[in-house]
């Protein structure tokens, strides 16, 4: 009887099967997953590619654990995504590589490297901007021994949950985002946050949203304001707006809607803005955090 011969498997196919055999790992919290067996430095197939897109939709936010990339690599996959957008803050970007932002405490030579206080209110990366953004990356590369946490909150449950009577207040309703809103405040908590240009300034006017947004590959809907750049809603009275949005913050972060995410070295963490809300715990100044962010411009809220 004759044997039956296998097709032989090349090096780069071999590699390739080796690439996909990873899985999906979901957290124990109100989203939030991790990505096992995946390596980043190396060029992911399309349907790779697919299994990592629709994890993130499902679980909105993605952890790749201790991901050895070059900030090329970061811009590569992050652009896989969409097209990128450059930080209003040109002054920290990373040099030669303008799409990553500096996230970082650390003062070299007496001027910061990065922007130290990212994250000190909750908010979805870029709501301020006419096209908001899609998502962020985030890749650690300095991680202080205490601290530094990253506090996601579901917005689809937050509106999922609102109660009816502050349903129908927002339902169909639209508020203003400014990324001016509470930047004096930063300046004043931090003075290596810099004074902007009458340039920066004309590049984040003011734009409006819908407080309830649709997002745009999943049809979930989910509430699309934040403390941080949330001002106001269009046509209530200024009592009435605050009164309203205080209810809308306290309400999206509540317990039951939270995953906090406790950094571990080179992990690099990919959350959806559409759907979610984040906020930075802080570290003790005297302790090193430096990470690197990309940012996949999305599509307008509706």
């Amino acid at each position: 009887m004759s044997a039956v011969l296998e097709s032989p498997v090349s090096t780069s196919n071999l590699a390739s099967q080796l690439r996909s055999n990873f899985h999906i790992e979901a957290f124990d919290a109100p989203l939030g997953a991790q990505v096992v067996g995946l390596d980043l430095a190396q060029p992911l197939s399309l349907s790779d590619f697919q299994r990592v897109h629709h994890a993130h939709l499902d679980h909105h936010v993605l952890v790749f654990r201790d991901q050895h990339i070059t900030p090329q690599q970061q811009i590569d996959f992050s652009r896989r995504f969409g097209a990128l957008q450059i930080h209003v803050l040109h002054q920290f970007q990373l040099p030669q590589h303008p799409e990553i932002l500096i996230i970082s405490n650390i003062v070299e030579n007496g001027q910061p490297i990065g922007l130290g206080d990212a994250g000190h209110f909750w908010h979805s990366d870029l709501s301020y901007k006419e096209i908001p953004s899609l998502g962020s990356m985030l890749h650690a590369q300095e991680l202080p021994e205490e601290g530094g946490d990253t506090v996601f909150a579901n917005m689809h449950l937050a509106w999922e949950s609102l109660p009816a009577a502050l349903r129908h207040v927002v339902r169909g309703a639209h508020a203003e985002h400014s990324y001016l809103c509470q930047y004096e405040e930063l300046r004043r908590r931090n003075p290596w946050r810099p004074a902007l240009t009458q340039a920066q300034i004309d590049a984040v006017q003011p734009v409006t949203h819908p407080i309830v947004r649709v997002h745009p590959e999943t049809g979930r809907r989910a509430l699309f304001v934040s403390e941080h750049f949330t001002t106001r809603i269009v046509g209530l009275p200024d009592d009435e707006s605050r009164a309203v949005l205080d209810e809308l913050f306290a309400h999206s972060v509540r317990p039951e809607h939270l995953y906090v995410h406790r950094w571990q070295a080179r992990d690099l963490v990919f959350w959806d803005n559409r759907s979610l809300m984040h906020l930075a715990t802080g570290c003790p100044p005297e302790q090193r955090r430096k990470l690197f962010r990309t940012t996949i411009e999305g599509d307008a809220p509706y």
